[in-house]
């Protein structure tokens, strides 16, 4: 049966909701691997462990503020999306620095940590 895949979505640091504008983001892989081709043959791969993130873009509100995005530190990052799943982002951080796109009045933000989940 199908259902809704994609629409309305939530990010909240901390507990507090943050105006998304759209492009939301979510990896937690914790892996990332790269083949490794020889002259002969496809020798096999390079496994090294990556960063998780959740990224999206926000409306410039007047509550917005960069420098407490500048500030964001070991927090917890959740992203909630329309099809039903949530993701967690734990000891979170602000990969910065932000740029405000005056034009649309949006910034875009990156949110890395030491670990991120799928919550069931």
């Amino acid at each position: 049966m199908a259902g809704r895949i994609a629409g309305v979505c939530y990010v909240k640091v901390d507990g507090r909701q943050y105006d998304l504008r759209g492009s939301l983001i979510v990896s937690i892989s914790k892996t990332e691997r790269s083949g490794v081709a020889g002259q002969d043959a496809v020798h096999g791969y390079i496994e090294t462990p990556r960063v998780p993130f959740i990224s999206g873009i926000f409306s410039d509100t007047a509550d917005l503020s960069v420098a407490e995005l500048d500030a964001i530190d070991n927090a917890t990052i959740t992203a909630e999306l329309a099809n039903g799943k949530a993701y967690i982002l734990r000891d979170a951080w602000t990969k910065s620095a932000h740029e405000i796109d005056t034009a649309q009045g949006q910034v875009a933000v990156r949110f890395e940590g030491l670990s991120g989940d799928e919550l069931l």
